[in-house]
């Protein structure tokens, strides 16, 4: 999608958010129309800035605005417009002007710390989806970062917008969260695995020689649900914190295999020379990650996905991945 659409869509978005927001079909498709008009007319005007400004400014200033989407869009179907809920999540953002977001930074090289410049700042390919999501619209992006578990609690509770933390697609999340379309799909030969001592990796190459092992997964994780399901029943399972708590305990001796997305491991891997991933993979479709948002919040779901779905479309999120490598290397971590 051209910048010019987006621009035009968030403005057209926050207009809704000054009378509401609706589950209609017919509203979301003529909010859909009108921003497409708007950015047609501002392409045809200019580009970059000149093209923000004929599109109506960005989502926070059009919603200060107090015009109707019709207006904001210039599409003149103010008729066909339905009064929306003010209350709505997509409302608040873009009445807030910011997009609230909470991530657990211990898991590159999704998302990590760079303490370098003597700040801690949060980076990794899932942050730079989160800025792009806040950028397209128009709001700013404010982080919190949290324990992994944490996360879906404080979605549950509206404490933040959304989790964009590594999380992958399970049924259970599917049914008590609203769930974005897949970002960041892994190839076949992808997927998740166990990490464990490097001379003892060759050890490690079904379900079965886990048998009376010490296994860890980090708490409330995909891995925790994929050990408890596919593992023998006689294995002692430990849920960690960070994935680099358990990577300490496996290289002290503490325990005997970590449950891990290929990514991390990759990642562990170039930082901890002492581990290896195992040949044994678990068994589990769909790879990928998504976006958690409320379990009612359509608008905002619909909003996110459309981003995603350019995201996807672009090839992006694979150059934001090698970024990350890179600069987690460079900073001679794999894991905070």
């Amino acid at each position: 999608m051209k910048k010019s659409v987006l621009i035009a869509m968030a403005a057209a978005l926050s207009m809704a958010a000054m009378t509401g927001c609706s589950n209609s079909k017919d509203a979301a498709a003529t909010t859909a129309a009108a921003a497409e008009t708007t950015a047609a007319g501002a392409a045809a005007k200019a580009s970059g800035t000149a093209a923000a400004e004929a599109s109506g400014t960005t989502a926070a200033g059009a919603a200060a605005a107090g015009t109707t989407t019709a207006e904001a869009a210039g599409a003149g179907a103010a008729g066909e417009q339905k009064e929306l809920d003010p209350d709505c999540r997509l409302a608040k953002v873009l009445k807030a002007g910011k997009f609230v977001i909470g991530t657990s930074p211990d898991f590159a090289p999704m998302e990590f710390k760079d303490v370098s410049s003597g700040k801690t700042e949060f980076v990794g390919s899932d942050i730079e989806l989160a800025k792009y999501i806040a950028d397209k619209l128009g709001v700013e992006l404010e982080i919190k970062a949290m324990e992994f578990s944490a996360i879906q609690q404080a979605v549950a509770s509206g404490t933040i917008d959304a989790g964009i933390s590594g999380f992958a697609y399970t049924e259970e999340r599917a049914e008590n969260y609203g769930t974005s379309v897949l970002y960041n799909v892994q190839p076949d030969d992808k997927g998740h695995t166990c990490l464990v001592l490097k001379e003892n990796a060759s050890a490690y190459k079904t379900a079965e020689d886990f048998a009376g092992k010490k296994i860890l997964a980090q708490n409330a994780s995909l891995q925790q649900n994929l050990v408890s399901a596919q593992l023998p029943s006689d294995i002692a399972f430990q849920p960690v914190t960070a994935v680099t708590d358990g990577v300490m305990m496996l290289i002290t001796g503490k325990a005997d295999a970590l449950a891990v997305s290929w990514d991390n491991g990759e990642m562990l891997m170039k930082s901890y020379p002492e581990i290896a991933m195992t040949e044994f993979k678990f068994d589990h479709e769909d790879d990928g990650n998504i976006v958690l948002m409320g379990k009612e919040e359509t608008e905002l779901i619909e909003a996110v996905n459309e981003i995603i779905e350019e995201v996807n479309e672009s090839g992006i999120y694979a150059q934001w991945t090698d970024e990350a490598q890179a600069l987690a290397e460079k900073l001679g971590i794999g894991n905070n």
